[in-house]
C-alpha cells in the first residue's frame, strides 16, 4: 500500500508536473467567470517554471543532500562485502532491447565493478527488484547479472536481490538475505544525493554499513550560483532534490528511517 500510495501522490505532487497541471487548471478558469484567478494561477505557473528550470533552485536543494556523507578515506581497511543499491537501469527499455540500458546513475554500476576489482575477496551485493507502478518491467537483478558478469565479475561473488522496490525494502531486504555476522565490514554504495535516506534506512534495520557516495550532481558550493541553460535540466534538478526532501520526511514519520535527517 505503502508503495502504490507514494507512486500516486508523487504523480501529482512532483514540481514539474504540478507546475502544469496548475497551468492547466489556470488555462481552464480563464474561460469561466473565475478568469482573474485563472490568468493569475497561470502567470504563477510560468513564474515558477522560471525559477524552477533557469536559477541554481536545483543546486542549492541537491547540495546539502550530496555533502551529508563524504566518500571513505582511500587507503580503508578492505570490506567483507560491497552492496550497491538499484536505480541505474531502464526496466522497460532494457528487455525490449536484449540489452542493459543504463540511465544517469550508471556510476553506482561502474563503481561498483571498480571496488569488486579493488577488493577481490569482497562478496558483491546489488540490490533492486521491480519499481514501476503500471508498466510490466525486468527486474533490475536480473538486467544487472548479465551485465556484471558481462564486465568480467565471476557469477559466484554476486548475491543478487530482486525482491526491492524502493529504499527501505532496499535495505531491509538486503539485510535480510545476507544476515551479516557481528564485526563484518559492508560498504554501501549509491548516489551522494540518496545516501541520506539510505544510510537512514539501513540504520533503521540496524545493518551497519560504510557509506560510499558516488554519481554527484554538482561540483561543491561553487554551484549555488551556477544557474541552467535549459528549463529541463533546472526542473529535473528540482524534482530530483524535492522528491528526496520529501523521502526523508516521509520515511522518517512512517518509522522507515532512524532520523530525519541521517548524517556521519
Amino acid at each position: 500500500m505503502f508503495f502504490v500510495l507514494s507512486k500516486t501522490v508523487w504523480f501529482f505532487f512532483q514540481p514539474s508536473n504540478f507546475i502544469v497541471f496548475a497551468g492547466l487548471i489556470g488555462a481552464a478558469l480563464t474561460y469561466t467567470r473565475r478568469w482573474v484567478w485563472g490568468r493569475r494561477l497561470v502567470t504563477a505557473a510560468i513564474v515558477l517554471l522560471a525559477i524552477g528550470g533557469l536559477t541554481p533552485l536545483g543546486q542549492a536543494l541537491v547540495l546539502p543532500l550530496e555533502q551529508r556523507f563524504p566518500p571513505p578515506a582511500v587507503d580503508t581497511e578492505a570490506p567483507d562485502g560491497i552492496i550497491v543499491l538499484g536505480g541505474t537501469f531502464d526496466t522497460l527499455v532494457s528487455p525490449a532491447r536484449g540489452e542493459a540500458a543504463l540511465n544517469e546513475s550508471a556510476e553506482r554500476l561502474t563503481t561498483m565493478v571498480g571496488l569488486a576489482k579493488r577488493y577481490p575477496n569482497a562478496k558483491i551485493v546489488f540490490s533492486g527488484g521491480a519499481a514501476h507502478l503500471i508498466y510490466a518491467g525486468a527486474k533490475e537483478a536480473d538486467v544487472a547479472r548479465g551485465m556484471l558478469v558481462q564486465a568480467g565479475l565471476d557469477s559466484g561473488r554476486l548475491i543478487l536481490e530482486d525482491r526491492s522496490r524502493n529504499t527501505f525494502e532496499n535495505a531491509l531486504y538486503t539485510r535480510n538475505l545476507i544476515d551479516p555476522a557481528e564485526g563484518e565490514r559492508w560498504m554501501l554504495v549509491t548516489s551522494a544525493y540518496h545516501m541520506p535516506r539510505a544510510m537512514g534506512c539501513f540504520r533503521r534495520v540496524k545493518f551497519a554499513v560504510i557509506p560510499y557516495p558516488v554519481d554527484y550532481r554538482t561540483r561543491g558550493p561553487q554551484d549555488l550560483l551556477r544557474p541552467f541553460n535549459k528549463v529541463s535540466e533546472g526542473l529535473r534538478r528540482v524534482d530530483l532534490a524535492v522528491h528526496e526532501w520529501v523521502g526523508l520526511i516521509v520515511y522518517w514519520l512512517t518509522g522507515r528511517t532512524s532520523e530525519l535527517f541521517p548524517s556521519n
